[in-house]
């Protein structure tokens, strides 16, 4: 009977807010990633990937408990232009024939001030997997003014060297540094 007294009293002992992470979706018409670069100096061209498959999970009484995975079709590149949606997905650049999608999944959330957290991830493109961190902007959480679901929004940047991932052709021509520019909202799962 003691035993099962330190049991509940260990388990009851636990951080609850370990388990009170929620399942959010990606809202797909309010959630875009978009990537921009220099072209030889003379412009900075900027395109978006059209599709995000991924999972949030988060704690809304503790941030630094959540966590996000996502994968993105290379074949859902958007630049306005379709020769040079074609070429991206080329061996030249993403190879989407071998490598379909790029992928990132966390592994540490920390704050970072009022409203913005810092979030570590492995992020694989072209199948070479490196660290990054974005900075990540808390917009909102709370009730969705419309449909009253529980609702999340954020947007986030980093910058990559692209040839760290192998996918530097053209590079310093066409920069080695790309920004990328993340803008999320996301629903609570039912």
């Amino acid at each position: 009977m003691i035993r099962r007294l330190l049991a509940i009293a260990l388990i009851g002992s636990l951080p609850t807010a370990a388990f009170a992470a929620d399942k959010y979706d990606f809202d797909p018409t309010h959630t875009q990633v978009l990537f921009s670069y220099s072209h030889f100096g003379f412009s900075t061209i900027t395109a978006r990937f059209d599709k995000l498959d991924g999972e949030l999970m988060l704690d809304t009484g503790d941030l630094t408990r959540s966590s996000v995975s996502v994968s993105v079709p290379i074949a859902s590149v958007d630049s306005g232009v379709a020769k040079l949606d074609e070429h991206l997905q080329t061996p030249d650049f993403f190879d989407a024939a071998k490598f379909p999608a790029a992928t990132f999944k966390s592994t540490k959330v920390e704050k970072a001030g009022e409203g913005t957290l810092k979030v570590t991830g492995d992020l694989t493109i072209h199948g070479v997997t490196k660290p990054v961190v974005l900075d990540v902007k808390v917009n909102k959480i709370g009730p969705h003014p419309m449909t009253k679901d529980d609702t999340a929004g954020f947007d986030a940047t980093t910058t990559i060297k692209r040839s760290d991932f192998g996918v530097g052709k053209y590079a310093p021509n066409v920069s080695d540094e790309v920004t990328i520019r993340i803008t999320a909202e996301t629903h609570k799962a039912k």
